[in-house]
């Protein structure tokens, strides 16, 4: 497995990368044959009929519908274009708005490693991507643990849409670092020989508690593929054209269920996660109500970095300012009595109202955690949190 950046082929990468357009009519015609997706678009659109004698013919009728649907799709472009009419309705109708500053900070002919805080599994990226896309810039590749691709037709429809796959779940310390190699060596390969963008998560799993921090492991990763080159840290992070992503959300669709397991890690020092629960949160991320949206682009690191500590303070930093702070954020802190000198914007009585509803909807023993992860960006923003 071990591979080195100045001969690594394209096919070296064949285990994580996401799919080609060549690929992506047998990717199509097999996923609408597959069992499991089937069965569980059955559980989505007929619940109570999942186990009944109809199930078969139900099953046949939606393998066909999904057949129809794909039928014009022969590569990741037109796929990622029929995925746009659906994009702007889960906006239309899951949130109060998308809005996204800082694009002039970037440059249409050149690709960017975007570094984003983590709150949501699936809508960080897409978020992400739909902004740069209606603005008339190309998508990114997207860096998703294998963790969540324990299911065969989630890992295929992850990669037709230009997903390539951090292995998280290999063992012993050679293992993981030949794999932290490939992925620096295919993160360096997709920005520098086929000129595509990447969107990585700042740290391994969503800031549950409101707190965004880089995590410096993933910054040296990104060195890794160089370190035998010669060439140094500081030339290497600034070739990778890094660009801090600020993602906020007024309502956070999964707050009770990162609240109920902080709660529960706190009280017992463990939280045993259901097997399939990530593909749970992805669909709830994707159809739960989320408010206003905001997208804020950074700027490129151009600093002569001397360590991964300095380039992660450098985009935590961006993204402290970059946040868009929401009522959501300031009403929490008042509700936690934490303001002290800081004087709280004010705010009419149905946004006071909105908030205090869906605090009620929390059960009573995770709200106080519920309110701190809603008030911690507050916090962060006036560096009450080291």
């Amino acid at each position: 497995m071990e591979t080195h950046l100045m001969n690594a082929s394209p096919e070296a990468f064949d285990a994580i990368r996401p799919y080609r357009d060549e690929e992506v009519r047998e990717v199509l015609d097999r996923l609408s044959g597959d069992t499991e997706l089937l069965n569980t678009l059955l559980r989505f659109k007929f619940p109570t009929l999942t186990d009944s004698f109809l199930a078969p013919l139900l099953r046949w009728i939606i393998s066909r519908a999904v057949a129809k649907r794909v039928a014009r799709i022969y590569s990741i472009r037109d796929l990622q274009l029929y995925v746009e009419a659906y994009m702007a309705r889960m906006i239309a109708t899951t949130t109060k708005g998308l809005t996204v500053d800082g694009l002039e900070h970037l440059e249409r002919d050149k690709n960017y490693l975007f570094i984003s805080n983590h709150r949501d599994i699936a809508m960080d990226p897409a978020f992400v991507n739909y902004a740069l896309h209606v603005n008339g810039m190309d998508t990114v590749r997207i860096a998703i643990g294998d963790n969540l691709l324990k299911k065969g037709y989630v890992n295929d429809l992850m990669r037709l849409n230009k997903s390539f796959i951090v292995q998280r779940s290999v063992k012993g310390v050679r293992q993981m670092m030949a794999a932290f190699n490939l992925l620096s060596q295919y993160i360096h390969h997709s920005l520098k020989e086929e000129h595509q963008s990447i969107w990585i998560a700042q740290k391994e799993g969503r800031a549950k508690d409101g707190i965004d921090r880089t995590d410096p492991a993933i910054i040296k990763m990104f060195y890794m593929a160089e370190k035998k080159t010669g060439k140094s840290f500081a030339d290497s992070i600034r070739d990778l054209n890094i660009v801090p992503v600020a993602l906020s959300y007024e309502y956070d669709p999964l707050d009770v269920q990162k609240s109920h397991e902080i709660v529960q890690k706190q009280q017992e020092g463990h939280y045993a996660k259901g097997e399939f629960e990530d593909i749970s949160s992805i669909a709830q991320g994707i159809a739960g109500f989320k408010g206003r949206v905001h997208v804020a682009f950074g700027q490129p690191l151009t600093g002569d970095f001397a360590d991964a500590a300095a380039v992660a303070g450098a985009v935590d930093e961006q993204i402290r300012r970059l946040y868009r702070l929401f009522p959501s954020n300031y009403l929490a802190l008042d509700a936690l009595n934490e303001t002290g000198d800081f004087a709280i914007p004010s705010f009419d009585t149905n946004v006071r109202a909105a908030f205090n509803e869906r605090l009620a909807a929390c059960p009573e023993e995770y709200q106080a955690q519920w309110l701190v992860m809603y008030a911690n960006p507050v916090k962060n923003y006036l560096g009450r949190i080291k």
